[in-house]
């Protein structure tokens, strides 16, 4: 995702779209170290994606690890 696509989205977006992102590179990750990944271009991608989603969150003061917070009482 270009950085003009990720400074488009909403906050719960952007911090969606980081967990997702993380998700993805542990899986590759995981796929490198067992020898099962083919293309490894695409774990260099997928972190260059991930630092640019964390930088368009720390230009907005967003803290991509912060749990959300619940609006229930109980």
């Amino acid at each position: 995702m270009r950085a003009r696509e990720l400074t488009e989205l909403d906050d719960g977006g952007l911090v969606e779209h980081i967990r997702t992102q993380r998700r993805e590179i542990f899986g590759l990750r995981f796929s490198h170290a067992t020898g099962e990944l083919e293309n490894t271009a695409g774990l260099r991608n997928a972190k260059r994606d991930l630092a640019r989603a964390l930088t368009v969150a720390r230009q907005r003061g967003i803290d991509p690890d912060q749990k959300p917070v619940s609006t229930t009482n109980g």
